[in-house]
This record gives C-alpha cells, sequence and structure tokens, in this order.
C-alpha cells in the first residue's frame, strides 16, 4: 500500500491511498464465497454458484462492500503508519473498482494541530477569596428556613392582606377570547408585587374571602409564549382561601430535622463548611478560566471545527441532563438546539484551544501522574460514592476510562504548574 499525505493546512491533511490490486482481488474474492453461500439460485447448490453468475446479479452490491471495507482498512492502517492524529471522520472520495488496476482514494481528515506554547510563565492572576462571612451562613439558613415553610388557614379575618397567599379560581382572556387553558381552580398565588405568571398579584390586596376581583395583566415582550407575549390580559378571580406562610423556629430541632446536626451551633459549622467548599470550587474554576483565557490570546492557533462540535455538544448533553435532575423534561420545553448550539459554541471553542494549550505544555514540562496518583483518586472516587465503590473500580478497571482519568490528571496537575508560577494580584 502506498501513501502520500498532503498538508492542506495546520488542521488538515489530505491522504492520497494505493491499495494493491492483489490485495483487492482478495476481498473480492472472499466476498463472492460468502455471498456464494446465503444466496439461493435455481439450478445450483448453495455454496455452488458460479462466481461469473453471482458478478451478473450482485455486482454493484459486492463491490459497494469491498470498497467499504478496503477504504476503512486502508485507511486506519494509513493514519496509524503515518502518525496522522486524525480528529474528524475522513471525507473520502474513491475511485472505481478495476481488475488488475490499483485501487486509489483519497481521505481529506481534520488533526491535532501542533502546538509550540509560549508565554506560560509568569500569567498575571487575581487571587480569588474563598472566604464565608456570617452574613453568608444566615443567608443560607434562612433559605434552608424558607424551603421547609408551610401554608396554613389564616384565622380571624377574611380579607387579603400583603404578603398572604390567595387559594383561587381563575378565568383569563384577551381580545374577548378566552386564553388556551385559562381556567383553573384551585390556584395558589401570593398578594405581593411581581409577575402574574410567577404566581404574584398585588391588586388581591383588599379582597374578601367569596369576591370576584377583575384583574388585567400585561405579558412583558420577553415572555416565552408567542401568543402572549406584550399581550394585555383580563383575568376575572374568585378568592376562595386564605393562607399564611409559617417558617420553622432556627433551634436545635430544626437543626436535626433538615440533618444539620444535634445543634444549631453545629448546623451554621456544616453550613459553612459546605459553603466553603463550593467558593473554593468557584475561585478554582475563576482563576483556571483565567489561566485558559490568557493562554488563548498568547498561543493563537487554528482549531479542527470538529473537536468544537463535540465540545458543544457535550456542553449541550450536561446542561439537559441538569434540566433533568432538576425535574423537568427537556423534551417539553420546546428548546430551539440549533440556537443553543450556536450560543455554546464560542465557549465550546475557548474550552478546546484551552485543553490544546494544557496539553502541549505538558508535554513541554514533562507533566504527567504517576500510577500511583491515578490509583489515589479511583480510590477517592469509590469513598465518594458509598455503597456503588465497587461499581466505580470496575469502571477504572477499562484501560480507556483509567487512560481519560490519568488525561484529567494531568491537565490538573498542568494547572497547579501554571499557578505555581503565576503572578498574583
Amino acid at each position: 500500500m502506498k501513501v502520500q499525505v498532503e498538508e492542506v493546512s495546520p488542521i488538515e491533511r489530505n491522504l492520497h491511498i494505493e491499495v494493491e490490486p492483489e490485495r483487492v482481488e482478495e476481498e473480492l474474492a472472499r466476498a463472492y464465497v460468502a455471498l456464494g453461500r446465503q444466496v439461493k439460485i435455481a439450478g445450483f447448490r448453495p455454496g455452488k454458484v458460479p462466481r461469473r453468475i453471482l458478478e451478473q446479479r450482485f455486482r454493484e452490491q459486492v463491490e459497494d462492500d469491498v470498497v467499504r471495507r478496503v477504504v476503512e482498512r486502508a485507511y486506519l492502517t494509513a493514519i496509524n503508519e503515518n502518525k496522522v492524529e486524525a480528529v474528524s471522520s475522513p471525507q473520502v472520495t474513491p475511485t472505481q473498482l478495476k481488475s488488475g488496476v490499483p485501487f486509489t482514494f483519497q481521505a481529506r481528515v481534520e488533526v491535532k494541530p501542533k502546538l509550540e506554547p509560549k508565554d506560560y510563565q509568569g500569567i498575571e492572576l487575581k487571587r480569588e477569596d474563598s472566604a464565608v462571612g456570617d452574613e453568608k451562613v444566615t443567608e443560607r439558613i434562612e433559605q434552608m428556613r424558607s424551603r421547609m415553610a408551610s401554608l396554613v388557614p389564616v384565622e380571624g379575618r377574611d380579607v387579603a392582606e400583603k404578603g398572604d397567599y390567595v387559594l383561587a379560581d381563575y378565568v383569563g382572556s384577551a381580545d374577548g377570547t378566552e386564553l388556551p387553558g385559562g381556567q383553573q381552580a384551585n390556584f395558589t398565588v401570593q398578594v405581593a408585587p411581581g409577575e402574574l405568571y410567577e404566581g404574584n398579584i398585588a391588586a388581591l390586596e383588599g379582597a374578601k374571602v367569596g369576591e370576584v376581583r377583575e384583574v388585567d395583566y400585561t405579558y412583558p415582550a420577553e415572555y416565552e409564549d408567542a401568543n402572549l407575549k406584550g399581550k394585555t390580559a383580563h383575568f376575572k378571580i374568585t378568592v376562595k382561601a386564605l393562607k399564611r406562610q409559617v417558617t420553622p423556629e432556627l433551634d436545635d430541632a430544626f437543626a436535626k430535622e433538615i440533618g444539620g446536626g444535634d445543634t444549631m451551633e453545629a448546623m451554621r459549622a456544616k453550613v459553612r463548611a459546605d459553603l466553603e467548599a463550593g467558593a473554593k470550587v468557584q475561585a478554582e474554576q475563576g482563576e483556571r478560566d483565567a489561566l485558559i483565557k490568557s493562554l488563548v490570546e498568547k498561543n493563537p492557533f487554528d482549531v479542527p471545527r470538529a473537536m468544537v462540535d463535540r465540545a458543544v455538544e457535550f456542553m449541550l448533553d450536561g446542561a439537559l441532563r441538569n434540566i433533568a435532575r432538576g425535574g423537568m423534561d427537556p423534551r417539553q420545553l420546546g428548546l430551539d438546539f440549533n440556537r443553543l448550539r450556536d450560543e455554546l459554541r464560542p465557549r465550546g471553542e475557548t474550552e478546546v484551544r484551552g485543553s490544546l494549550i494544557l496539553e502541549a505544555i505538558a508535554l513541554k514540562e514533562n507533566i504527567l501522574p504517576a500510577p500511583a496518583d491515578v490509583e489515589a483518586r479511583i480510590e477517592t472516587l469509590a469513598a465518594e460514592s458509598g455503597p456503588q465503590a465497587a461499581q466505580v473500580r470496575q469502571h477504572f478497571g477499562n484501560p480507556e476510562e483509567r487512560r481519560g482519568l490519568s488525561l484529567r490528571l494531568r491537565e490538573e496537575k498542568t494547572i497547579e504548574f501554571l499557578k505555581a508560577h503565576a503572578k498574583y494580584s
């Protein structure tokens, strides 16, 4: 087999590949033998159909299959032997099979760019503060307290006051026509300023239980429903009951109920520790983003589209999983996936550029995690997974998964190297 590699650009190669006619003929012979065992043709026993008969009936199908196999095997051999780091599927331009003549084809493919990183030591960084003040701890505890609040009937009055919650029925219309799904019974809103579609209706202040109050509401111009955005709707709201929100007392019983410890003091300590852990992660991400931004600015290069496409799909998949974990079905949200991909593309391109530069720095500085480092990380992940520890160890028993973890550790070590040589302000 003959291979000529043409450099189209720093991120593209065009492979001119020539396969010996003998090799192609071997593939054709095997294909016709296999076909002869499968087909049934009147007058011939299975496996005894002459090749010329098979060629008359199945030549195009057989040659298409043979071309596909020959191209696939020859291409893989060519990129391995010529050390072409392909990052995309090839665009193949084959010729026709001709008896006794070498089979030739071209394969155009994107490749990982060769980088010589520069100006990566002495990057100016701002030190991120991960300290957590008392006010942050108090704010988080109040959020936890609010989530455990309950609604109880208002006693001693039947007129809605600001801050109350109202159980009501409504009928909504616009331009004299009832809105789609414009009737609802037993919905709850708060008597508070804000948007009606978010559950706030300040106009119900002073309404009495049993009263029907009419309210006009103009939907925001950015409202997601195109049929309602910017439109004024009219609502007839029947007040059925009043409720008030009751939040638990901040005491040791509350701490125990939410699993924060036996005392409020222990709960505050746990909340502070959780906030500090989150702040540390956020600070580290901020420093990483700043490093990547600086590296990308100092090291311009072309980036393969296929790598950016994969990064975008990875980010989109992660976003959809987060939505699903939040209890919503992404398929029911009417998302414009092409628009989302376009919005994610700049970030995806930056991530790809950053990863390639970090890889180049690691190679230049001989940064590589030791096998013991990989094993220690596996054990940490196993310990964090609790009952699934055995599955985690089995997962990383796969050589590819273990290699992926090693590459992630290499990137982490490279980030630490860059931080150690950065200039902090």
